[in-house]
C-alpha cells in the first residue's frame, strides 16, 4: 500500500533536520524514533510556509483525532522537544512516534500506526490551529 505523501514547511524541514543531526551525536538520543523521524522527512513534499494547505499537521499545529479502533477522539499540539503548549491541547513532541507519525498529513487522512501490540488507525478529524495560516488571509 502506498504511504499518503506528507507536506511540510520549509522552516519546519530545516528546524527537524538540524534536530535530527543534533540528536544523532548524542548517546542518549532514541535511534528508533530519530530514524522515523528521518524516514518521515524523506518522504515529505517541502513547501513554502506561505503556501502550505491550511488543513495540514505542521509544527504547533492543534490537531484532533480519532482512534478509529476504539472511537476515542484526542486533542493534541504538535511541539518541537521540550517545548510547553499555550492551548488546551495535550502537547505531543514530534520526536514522539505518534508526534511523527502525524507531521504533515491532512484533515481527513487515516494514518497507520505501528504500536508494540500491532497497528492503529489514527484518523484526522480536524485541525483546529495551524501557524501557519494564522497569517494567511481567508480564502
Amino acid at each position: 500500500m502506498m504511504r499518503n505523501r506528507i507536506y511540510v514547511t520549509n522552516e519546519d524541514m530545516q528546524r527537524l533536520r538540524q534536530l535530527v543531526e543534533n540528536l544523532q551525536a548524542s548517546v542518549t538520543a532514541d535511534t528508533r524514533n530519530l530514524a522515523a523521524l528521518e524516514e518521515e522527512l524523506d518522504r515529505a513534499h517541502v513547501v513554502d510556509a506561505k503556501k502550505i494547505p491550511r488543513d495540514v499537521i505542521t509544527l504547533n499545529s492543534q490537531v484532533r483525532i480519532m482512534d478509529l479502533d476504539n472511537g476515542r477522539v484526542f486533542e493534541y499540539e504538535v511541539v518541537y522537544p521540550n517545548t510547553r503548549t499555550h492551548s488546551s491541547a495535550d502537547p505531543l513532541s514530534v520526536l514522539a512516534p505518534l508526534g511523527t507519525a502525524l507531521l504533515g498529513y491532512r484533515a481527513g487522512d487515516t494514518i497507520n500506526w505501528s504500536v508494540p501490540r500491532g497497528k492503529r488507525r489514527l484518523k484526522v478529524l480536524e485541525i483546529i490551529y495551524q501557524p501557519e495560516a494564522k497569517g494567511a488571509s481567508a480564502a
